[in-house]
């Protein structure tokens, strides 16, 4: 028995552990990158609060002890469901499941042309992209003499008020007026102008009113505006345009909206408004019983909940579930239906400031931080990486310092 999973995400590494050493199965695992990412702490590293490799890990390293799983990087072309077929970019492979881990990926609502000017955060490359131009503003402030040019350098929009746009917003606003403060003479990081631009009436829409108002204050705290009710209608290189304003500034991170991973369209699934591939009770998908969707990639409506979020406990829950399925039905029995088991959610919104909501269960402050802080570093994969992520965040929460301030350029050339 072949399985195919797509995507070395969350929900696709606990699918293959699931089946790891599992008799008579026989497991492929493929993705376009080496590496699994820990993408809830990527905006730390965009804001240089943490490196590239203290939150990704080799994929061939979390599976090697399993004989039964192979790991290829490549990339997903195509999906062939009669046939029962994927194709990648260097051969084509047969599955008897396939198990739809890819994840989504970011979306403009049809203005594909401002990703140049607004970069989202999905990826290692991106989230280092975020740092090189966030990094690269301050020092562009400190240049110039002209209060307007520090002005415009100093001025950062963040659009989407999710947990990644609050998250983002939170650490700009307490690097430039604890972390770098005291590092640059001429150009003055505290008056640094932040706006979190949110197109719904509330930021962080899955919290409850009490907390979503905390985090307003806290964020507010912070140097940041939050503009609710407020859709960027155009951006380009050196503005971004917010209903009838226009403001000046170079500084765009993108934190809004995904839409499903091409290759799935093919399959002419039922999505939802983000996109996602509508599925069965099983998470697999109608008319196709041995392809399942998992993640962000899968739309999944639960009683008493609603549609799940596309947040990494969904994602790990449900790949953990579709394996256990295969596995149910190759010994003869009958198929589950997903329940996922609410734990809770949580935003961060700089040091000590924190949000999370456990069912009637409602925090926020230091204490909300420190549960923040332990769930991430006991969900980060490998000793060495809970190791040097704590040592880090230590040493930033005692000295306000931040410990990967490296500008590096997309060249690869030498000058």
């Amino acid at each position: 028995m072949h399985i195919v999973i797509a995507g070395g995400g969350f929900a696709g590494i606990n699918a293959a552990k699931a089946l790891g050493n599992k008799k008579d199965v026989k497991v492929t695992l493929i993705d376009k990158k080496n590496h699994h990412l820990f993408q809830p702490l990527l905006y730390q590293v965009a804001m240089a609060g943490l490196s590239p490799a203290e939150i990704a890990a080799p994929i061939r390293s979390l599976l090697s002890k399993y004989r039964n799983i192979r790991v290829l990087q490549t990339k997903l072309m195509d999906i062939n469901q009669d046939e029962n077929t994927i194709k990648t970019d260097f051969k084509d492979i047969t599955y008897d499941y396939l198990i739809l881990a890819c994840g989504a990926k970011t979306t403009y609502f049809g203005n594909e042309n401002w990703e140049c000017n607004a970069p989202g955060l999905k990826t290692i490359e991106q989230a280092t992209e975020i740092r090189r131009r966030v990094l690269t503003a301050f020092e562009d402030a400190e240049r110039t003499d002209d209060p307007e040019m520090q002005k415009f350098h100093l001025t950062f929009v963040i659009v989407g008020g999710g947990p990644t746009g609050v998250e983002l917003a939170g650490a700009i606003g307490e690097m430039s007026r604890f972390t770098l403060a005291k590092d640059f003479k001429n150009a003055n990081p505290k008056l640094t102008r932040i706006i979190l631009v949110e197109a719904g009436k509330n930021i962080l829409n899955d919290f409850s009113r009490k907390l979503r108002e905390r985090a307003v204050r806290d964020l507010e705290k912070l140097g940041v505006q939050v503009w609710t009710s407020s859709k960027v209608t155009d951006i380009d290189d050196k503005s971004v345009t917010i209903g009838n304003e226009k403001i000046q500034t170079a500084n765009v991170l993108w934190a809004a909206g995904i839409k499903a991973f091409e290759p799935a369209k093919n399959l002419n699934p039922k999505t939802d408004y983000m996109g996602r591939i509508v599925v069965e009770k099983d998470l697999s998908i109608p008319g196709h019983k041995n392809i399942f969707v998992t993640g962000d990639l899968a739309s999944f409506e639960q009683e008493n909940i609603g549609l799940l979020p596309p947040l990494a406990p969904v994602a790990m829950q449900q790949g953990t579930f579709c394996a256990k399925n295969i596995l149910r039905e190759i010994n003869g029995k009958e198929r589950l239906g997903f329940a996922y088991k609410d734990k809770g959610k949580m935003a961060t919104i700089g040091r000590s400031k924190a949000i999370v909501e456990v069912g009637k269960l409602k925090l926020s402050g230091f204490f909300a931080w420190l549960i923040w802080l332990v769930i991430h570093i006991y969900y980060l994969s490998g000793f060495k990486n809970k190791f040097f992520v704590f040592l880090n965040w230590s040493w930033s929460y005692l000295s306000f310092k931040k410990g990967a301030r490296l500008i590096l350029s997309k060249k690869w050339k030498s000058d």
